[in-house]
């Protein structure tokens, strides 16, 4: 058998993979992060086995745990998908699980989704490039591990131009925000911060980079900074759009 690293999209059912749909559909066995929506795990069929290895704030799974369970469940006679949110490559630790598997001999593949990173902003109205105001974006994530060696550089960050789309950041946004300030961006350039993007619950909320660190943004929320921030396309009619200033 297999084990699937399946990409959930950002958590609209709607917006699965014909392919990420048909395997959660036969799989025996689905590992799953903790924001999985309830909708696409209904999606599994009677008798599947469902394991939460949620990364909850304060007792996370550690992934060497993760990486073994898949290792174990790969060795058996089952179908088994682990399912991601947004891509299984986008920050979501996919290529150490890939790693693992491959060190083991499991068989694995890999099925794309469509990353929080710009499905999110899109549901919001926001596009990340759009011509004339932003050519290029890029994507970092706002979490720091403990004792980690690496570090996102966000005063060269500011330099780079276009957008940027901050995943993980809710907790350290005024940090984020001060450090891209220091590199040169400007204090009123736009910001949006999109909770629960592709959900019913959807809301965002507009703020400017001086204001991010006292703006009232929650965890799950897809930070994007830039002059795309401001614009509103296709704005659902089921999500609501607050600005937030300093308080």
């Amino acid at each position: 058998m297999t084990v699937h690293l399946v990409g959930a999209g950002p958590g609209d059912p709607d917006l699965l993979t014909v392919k990420a749909t048909r395997l959660i559909a036969r799989a025996d066995v689905i590992v799953h992060d903790r924001l999985a929506n309830p909708a696409i795990l209904s999606l599994a069929k009677q008798g599947a086995d469902f394991i939460d290895v949620g990364k909850r704030p304060g007792a996370p799974t550690p992934q060497d745990v993760i990486n073994s369970l898949l290792v174990h469940l790969g060795s058996q006679d089952l179908e088994v998908v682990r399912l991601k949110g947004g891509d299984p490559f986008v920050f979501g630790r996919g290529g150490e699980e890939a790693e693992a598997l491959l060190s083991a001999g499991v068989p694995f593949d890999v099925v794309p989704g469509i990353t929080s990173a710009v499905g999110v902003p899109a549901a919001a109205g926001i596009p990340v490039t759009h011509r004339n105001v932003s050519p290029a974006f890029t994507v970092v994530t706002g979490h720091r591990e403990s004792g980690g060696s690496r570090s996102v550089n966000w005063e060269s960050l500011a330099r780079v131009g276009g957008t940027i789309v901050v995943l993980m950041g809710v907790s350290e946004r005024g940090t984020i925000a001060r450090r891209l300030m220091a590199g040169g961006l400007a204090p009123t350039t736009p910001v949006a911060a999109i909770k629960w993007g592709t959900h019913p619950e959807q809301s965002t909320v507009r703020t400017t980079l001086a204001e991010l660190g006292d703006a009232d943004v929650e965890a799950p929320s897809t930070i994007v900074i830039g002059a795309v921030a401001a614009y509103e396309f296709l704005q659902p009619t089921t999500a609501t759009t607050t600005s937030s200033g300093a308080r």
